[in-house]
C-alpha cells in the first residue's frame, strides 16, 4: 500500500559516494557524519498529526541508507516509492544540494506526484525554491503541522485552488506562483503531538526500520530528544534560530513554549518506551525560573528514569543544578556552547556572561552530580583573531583544571559551520559583523557544497581570518586542545600521539587538495582528487577530535524491544 506522504531526508551531497570529497572537521561535534544524515523533528511532529487526521505518512531517510551500503541505489529506491506527496526537508542549509538532487529524481520517476519543501532554509530562500520546475510547493514557518494536515485534506478533495492554507507557496496547473503568507505561527506548543510512539507505529507497518533511522548508528547509541520551544529569546549574532533569524524567516514575534507539564509528559512518554537518554531542546530557564521549577517538580512526580540532558544558555549556579539534579533518577548531563573564551568576542555575538560564569558552572556541575559536560567553542566567529580563536583551545586546561580528572568534562572546538546561517544578523549585515560572504542565494550555496575540500565550501571569510586562516586555525587549535586534555591527565602519551598524528593526517589532506585545485587540465585535476578519496574518508569522522565522546551508552533499541512492545499497548 502507498503513502498519502512520504517524508524524505537527503545527504549534503548527492550521490557523495561518486564525488571526491574531502570534508574535514565540520561534523566533529554533531551526533551524525559529514553526510549530515540527521533529519529534523519536525518529521516525528506532522508525521504524527498527519496520522491522527487519517493520512498514511512514511519517513524515508536516503541519506543514511546510502551510508549503510555502497551498494543501495538510491534512485531505484526513490522509484519503488508511492506516494501523492513528497516532502523533502531544506531545514539546515548544507542540505542545498541533496534535497534538490532528491527532488529531481522523484519528479523523474512521479511526475503526477507533488513535491514540498519545508524547514528554516526553505522557509527563507523560498521564492528561490518556487522557481525551480520540480518544486511544486513550499511551506513556511515553524509550526506547520495543522497547515500540513489541511494541506493534504485539499489535495486528497482535489481541490485546485490552495489559496486558503496558511504558510504556503504553491504552484497552479498552470504554473503560476501563489505565496499565501505566513499566518499561522503559535503561540503556544502544548497542541503539538509529541510522541515517539507514533513513528515507531509508523516504521513497523512500512517494515523499514533502517530506512527510518534518525541518523547512521543512531540504533545502536540511541538519544531522543524533547523541545521546550520554538524560537528563541537569545540573539546570538551568527545564529540562524535566534531571535532575529525567527522574526526575519517565520515571522515569529516571540518564542513559543511548551508548558512544563506538558513537557514532563513527553519525558515520562519516551521513557515508557525507551530506556534511553533525553535530550531536552532549549535552556529551562529561557522562561524565568518559575518555567524551570514547575517542570523540575513534575518530571519527578513522573517517576521517569531515563538519564536526561540540559542545555544552558548561561551560566548556572550550584542551587540551579542541584534542583536538576534531584529531578532526574536516570542522572543529568549538561550541554554548554560558550563559542569563545574571548569575552570580547562572545560578548559582542550576543553571549552576556563572564569567563568567571564559565568557571563557576563548570565547578558546580560536578559539584552537582552531574554525569558529564560537553563544551562547544568554534573558530570563524566575529570579531575573532588567530590568537584569540587559540586561546579558547588553551582555556580548556584552566577549564580541567577546576575539576578532577575522572570528571566528564568534554570540551571541543571547531570550525563555525560551513555557512553563515541566513536570516541570522551577521548574514543579513555582513560588514557590520566583519563577514565576507562567497555565497549569497539558495544556488550559491548549493554550489559551494560540490567542492573537492571543507575549505572551499566555506562560504565565508572574516576580517580578522581569510578561509585558510580557519581551516589552518583548526586543525592548530585541535592540537593545543589535545595537549591540555593530555597534561590535564585526561589522556595517555598514545592517545595524544594518535590524536595529533591524525589531525596532520587531515591538515596534510587539505594541503594535497589546494595543490591539485591549481592543476589546469580538468581531467588530470579530478584523477588526482581520486587518489585523495581514501584517506579523506577515512578521516571524515573524528577528524580533531574523538567523535565517539559524544556518544551516550546505554544499550541498543533491540534491548528495548519488551519495553516498547508494552508502552505501545499502554499507550494505545
Amino acid at each position: 500500500m502507498g503513502s498519502d506522504i512520504i517524508f524524505m531526508h537527503a545527504p549534503s551531497v548527492y550521490d557523495f559516494r561518486k564525488k571526491p570529497i574531502f570534508y574535514g572537521p565540520v561534523s566533529d561535534v554533531i551526533p551524525s557524519s559529514p553526510v549530515f544524515e540527521m533529519y529534523p523533528i519536525g518529521f516525528m511532529t506532522i508525521s504524527s498529526h498527519l496520522e491522527a487526521a487519517g493520512f498514511r505518512t512514511r519517513v524515508v531517510n536516503i541519506a543514511v541508507q546510502m551510508l549503510q551500503s555502497d551498494r543501495f541505489d538510491a534512485e531505484k529506491r526513490i522509484r519503488s516509492l508511492d506516494a501523492d506527496v513528497f516532502a523533502i526537508d531544506l531545514h539546515w542549509l548544507p542540505h542545498a544540494h541533496g534535497a534538490l538532487e532528491l527532488a529531481k529524481i522523484v519528479k523523474k520517476y512521479h511526475p503526477d506526484a507533488k513535491v514540498e519543501f519545508g524547514g528554516l532554509s526553505s522557509s527563507y530562500f523560498w521564492e528561490e525554491l518556487i522557481q525551480r520546475p520540480e518544486v511544486d510547493l513550499v511551506m513556511r514557518g515553524d509550526t506547520t503541522e495543522v497547515p500540513t494536515v489541511r494541506m493534504m485534506e485539499a489535495l486528497k478533495k482535489g481541490q485546485k485552488d490552495l489559496s486558503d492554507i496558511p504558510n504556503l507557496v504553491w504552484k497552479d496547473d498552470e504554473g503560476r506562483i501563489h505565496n499565501n503568507g505566513v499566518t499561522y505561527s503559535l503561540e503556544s506548543l502544548d497542541d503539538i503531538i509529541f510522541d515517539y510512539g507514533d513513528m515507531i507505529r509508523c516504521v513497523m507497518k512500512n517494515m523499514d526500520i533502517k530506512g527510518a533511522l534518525p541518523w547512521y548508528g543512531w540504533e545502536k547509541t540511541p538519544l531522543t530528544s524533547v523541545f521546550t520551544v520554538r524560537g528563541c529569546s537569545v540573539n546570538c549574532a551568527e545564529c540562524g534560530g535566534s531571535h532575529y533569524a525567527n522574526g526575519k524567516v517565520v515571522c515569529r514575534k516571540a518564542p513559543a513554549y511548551r508548558s512544563p507539564e506538558k513537557l514532563a509528559e513527553d519525558v515520562a512518554r519516551i521513557n515508557s518506551y525507551l530506556k534511553a537518554p533525553i535530550f531536552i531542546v532549549g535552556d529551562l530557564r529561557q522562561k524565568g525560573m518559575d518555567y524551570a521549577d514547575r517542570f523540575l517538580k513534575a518530571v519527578k512526580e513522573t517517576g521517569a528514569d531515563n538519564h536526561v540532558v540540559i542545555e544552558l544558555f548561561n551560566g548556572a549556579n550550584t542551587e540551579y543544578l542541584n534542583k536538576v539534579d534531584r529531578a532526574f533518577e536516570g542522572g543529568y548531563s549538561i550541554e554548554f556552547s560558550p563559542d569563545s573564551h574571548d569575552e570580547e568576542v562572545r560578548m559582542a555575538l550576543g553571549k552576556g556572561y563572564t569567563n568567571d560564569a564559565i568557571e563557576k558552572t563548570v565547578t558546580a556541575a560536578f559539584q552537582s552530580n552531574c554525569s558529564r559536560m560537553d563544551m562547544f567553542y568554534m573558530n570563524g566567529l566575529p570579531f575573532q583573531t588567530i590568537d584569540s580563536a587559540l586561546d579558547s583551545a588553551r582555556a580548556a586546561k584552566r577549564l580541567w583544571g577546576l575539576v578532577g580528572k575522572d570528571d566528564g568534562l568534554f570540551i571541543y572546538n571547531a570550525p563555525f559551520a560551513p555557512f553563515v546561517d541566513p536570516g541570522s544578523r551577521a548574514f543579513e549585515d555582513p560588514d557590520k559583523w566583519g563577514y565576507k560572504l562567497y555565497a549569497r542565494t539558495l544556488e550559491e550555496h548549493r554550489q559551494r557544497l560540490d567542492n573537492p575540500s571543507w575549505k572551499y565550501v566555506l562560504s565565508y571569510e572574516t576580517k580578522w581570518m581569510t578561509r585558510d586562516d580557519v581551516a589552518e586555525v583548526s586543525y592548530d587549535a585541535a592540537n593545543i586542545l589535545a595537549e591540555a586534555e593530555h597534561s590535564s591527565g585526561r589522556l595517555d602519551e598514545e592517545g595524544l600521539r594518535l590524536r595529533k598524528e591524525r589531525t596532520e593526517n587531515a591538515r596534510s589532506v587539505m594541503h594535497e587538495i589546494d595543490g591539485i585545485m591549481k592543476i589546469a587540465d580538468r581531467e588530470e585535476r579530478e584523477a588526482k582528487l581520486w587518489e585523495t578519496k581514501e584517506r579523506g574518508t577515512r578521516l571524515a569522522n573524528s577528524t580533531i577530535c574523538n567523535k565517539n565522546d559524544l556518544d551516550w551508552r546505554t544499550g541498543s533499541i533491540y534491548t528495548n524491544s519488551f519495553r516498547i512492545a508494552k508502552g505501545l499497548i499502554m499507550r494505545k
